[in-house]
């Protein structure tokens, strides 16, 4: 799943080229939110350094009657891994970390372990070796209870890094878990208090928070597709493990307040060369990622798209021009149906005047998903045909007769095998994390599987028995 959106954020600058749109963001809006299927959606645009537009539209939750503002609190997803390597980046201008060291210099339970040789540097910009899918086993952990994030570390330390640290970019919420880990142990609080103290409070953030545990009237509720619609979680809980990587909950207005500090060229809650370092390049190994944020050197932008259960957001700036625009929706993209990329990129496009034609033809998308529901329905309609054609099924014989029989059964085991362990791979995600951030898409992978073993089973068992 990570690594969809990974990709949907590397290919932001591509989506956005070849000219600039036309139109209010409002007369957008109208077009463009119904096909999203979103319930609702806010935003604010910075320019020249201050607040120059806020809106927003629709509902906290489908179906209710309290409207959205710019100052309603949305869980902003990946945008979080920001404020994260900010909170680093403080502790080593205070002289509390060193970039470079090894991340067994600070946390006890890597000093021999697999990954030891990482250092905070690597984590901070994805080339630690830790991979997508490792990063995305599991999601809303709550094991350890408000030590959730020593829990993670512990478990991570015992992992191998998918590929030698240093070497290669690969976007992993390993990375940012143990940045969080890093950051209690060093500050000696406790992530959400360091970050409200450090990073919320200084810079006004008076509308937003970090994942507690608990349940927040007035916050925005997401909702997950469903089979081309949308429905609202049922859990409003926030998720204290999911906060380094993506649990930061925030405003739309607070989100421009956070903005306008990290473009003002100022030392304020950091120096404006820690900013600066931040938004550009982290090394050769990673040439569009910085610490904490995506870098496109063509388009000037500095962005981080973001995405949690039930919710999408991006956020992204033009440092040079002073500009920049954040984007959040209380809804998850489905496969080719109900998606909200276009809305997301089409509102930063008009805002901040970006070349954007729209997406490319979600056709075969679409084709994929409509396959893949309507394939166990094909299995239960070959079953009433096997029981129909029993008789023809239990006259086969000889070599070819058998192969006939059993060839099925391999086939659908090997398709089963395939769903639960390779699909999974190309999502970056496993089947539960898949569930987890799309339902609907989840549930078919599953069902087409055991339906398809089940009707070759099904044939075997009318073969191989006989009428009483």
């Amino acid at each position: 799943m990570r690594r969809i959106l990974t990709i949907l954020a590397l290919a932001l600058s591509a989506s956005l080229q070849a000219s600039v749109p036309t139109g209010s963001i409002s007369d957008f809006i109208d077009d463009e939110m119904p096909a999203s299927g979103a319930p609702g959606l806010v935003y604010a645009v910075v320019t020249d350094g201050e607040l120059a537009e806020a809106g927003a539209r629709g509902v906290i939750k489908a179906g209710g009657d309290d409207a959205l503002t710019p100052d309603t609190p949305f869980i902003i997803g990946s945008v979080s891994k920001s404020f994260t390597a900010l909170a680093v980046m403080q502790l080593a201008e205070a002289g509390k970390v060193e970039l470079d060291a090894e991340l067994s210099q600070y946390l006890t339970e890597f000093s021999g372990s697999p990954s030891s040789a990482i250092t905070i540097r690597q984590l901070l910009s994805h080339t630690s070796g830790f991979s997508t899918y490792q990063g995305n086993v599991s999601h809303n952990n709550v094991e350890g209870g408000d030590d959730v994030l020593a829990h993670q570390a512990a478990q991570i330390a015992k992992l191998s890094p998918a590929s030698p640290p240093g070497t290669k970019w690969e976007y992993s919420n390993h990375n940012y878990k143990l940045l969080g880990r890093l950051i209690e142990v060093v500050s000696g609080q406790d992530f959400q208090s360091y970050i409200k103290a450090n990073i919320l409070d200084p810079v006004g953030m008076t509308n937003s928070f970090v994942a507690d545990g608990k349940r927040h009237d007035g916050m925005a509720i997401g909702h997950r597709p469903w089979f081309g619609t949308k429905r609202p979680l049922s859990d409003t809980r926030t998720h204290r493990g999911s906060g380094p990587q993506g649990g930061t909950i925030a405003s739309a207005n607070d989100l421009a307040l956070y903005m306008q500090m990290m473009m003002n060229g100022e030392d304020d809650v950091l120096s404006a060369e820690g900013k600066a370092a931040m938004m550009s390049p982290a090394s050769d190994v990673s040439p569009f990622y910085g610490l904490g944020w995506f870098i496109d050197t063509e388009q000037g932008t500095v962005s981080h798209s973001g995405s949690s259960p039930g919710f999408e957001a991006l956020a992204t700036m033009v440092p040079s021009q002073n500009k920049g625009v954040v984007v959040l929706v209380n809804s998850g993209s489905g496969i080719g149906f109900g998606e909200t990329i276009q809305l997301r990129n089409g509102i930063t496009a008009r805002a901040i005047g970006l070349d954007y034609t729209g997406e490319a033809s979600r056709f075969w998308q679409k084709v994929m998903f409509i396959g893949l529901a309507l394939l166990p329905v094909v299995y239960l309609l070959s079953m009433v045909w096997a029981w129909r054609c029993r008789a023809q099924l239990r006259a086969k014989s000889g070599a070819f007769g058998l192969f006939s029989l059993w060839f099925p059964l391999l086939t659908t085991v090997v398709a089963a095998g395939f769903i639960f362990f390779i699909v999974p791979k190309f999502f970056g995600a496993s089947l539960p994390t898949i569930r987890l951030f799309q339902p609907d898409t989840g549930l078919i992978l599953i069902v087409a599987a055991v339906t398809g073993v089940l009707w070759a089973m099904f044939r075997l068992g009318l073969a191989y028995s006989r009428e009483n």
